[in-house]
């Protein structure tokens, strides 16, 4: 049996290296500005609706912040996944946006993302197996522990979440940059047996309620109300 649950990917909100033209990356103690401060504090009301099993958070402190007024809310542990953290960019960390655009690299990010390795740090495509590992090894945990109905939400970096979309949408990472993510924003993927569905992406504040899948009826005749891996031809007719 295959795990079946969904996953909501929210971005970390505007940090204080956001508008500053530095590349932060794993640089310690980058914190949310003021906006990203008010973008954590809404997304109390904003997941409302929703109910959450767990939070798993990239152990970045902006991700951690993110996510502080929510577990609060919810009662809820912040579980740490190394494996959902920022890129390494090894000696492009730190550096001006400006001048890394000179670089012959920055052309590979753009147009051969697969390619890109950043000098003393990771690849593009070891960043996105690394995620999309620990996605699914999370995944497959907490539907085990809470059910196929389970929600959970992850609060990762911007690439990390763009990497794991191109692997829910079948798309290759060398077409990754074509996802836009932006920060404080929501992505919904319901992983099944057979495929991924891809429910939500860069979602700024629209109404969330219709991604917790419905409680299954009790006289479900097949499959005992399981969630199908089956799309539904002609599309979907809404909750």
């Amino acid at each position: 049996m295959g795990h079946v649950s969904t996953v909501i990917l929210l971005r970390h909100g505007k940090s204080t290296a956001n508008g500053s033209g530095v590349l932060a990356g794993r640089t310690p103690k980058v914190g949310l500005d003021e906006t990203g401060q008010a973008q954590a504090a809404a997304l109390v009301e904003r997941l409302a609706p929703i109910p959450l099993a767990e939070l798993v958070v990239s152990p970045m402190l902006r991700c951690r912040q993110t996510v502080a007024k929510l577990a609060e809310a919810r009662g809820l542990d912040r579980v740490k996944e190394p494996g959902l953290s920022e890129v390494d960019y090894g000696q492009w960390t730190g550096r001006a946006l400006k001048d890394l655009v000179k670089e012959p690299l920055w052309r590979v990010v753009q147009a051969h993302p697969s390619a890109a390795v950043f000098p003393g740090g990771e690849g593009l495509a070891e960043m996105q197996a690394r995620s999309v590992a620990a996605v699914r090894a999370h995944d497959a945990r907490i539907t085990a522990k809470h059910g196929e109905n389970a929600v959970w939400l992850l609060c990762s970096h911007g690439d990390v979440i763009k990497s794991i979309l191109a692997d829910a949408l079948g798309q290759h990472l060398d077409s990754f940059q074509r996802i836009v993510v932006d920060p404080a924003s929501v992505s919904v993927v319901r992983y099944t047996e057979t495929r991924p569905f891809v429910l939500r992406v860069n979602d700024n504040g629209g109404d969330l309620a219709g991604i917790a899948p419905p409680e299954p009826k009790a006289k479900a005749k097949r499959g005992k109300g399981k969630q199908s891996s089956d799309a539904v031809v002609g599309g979907t007719t809404g909750a």
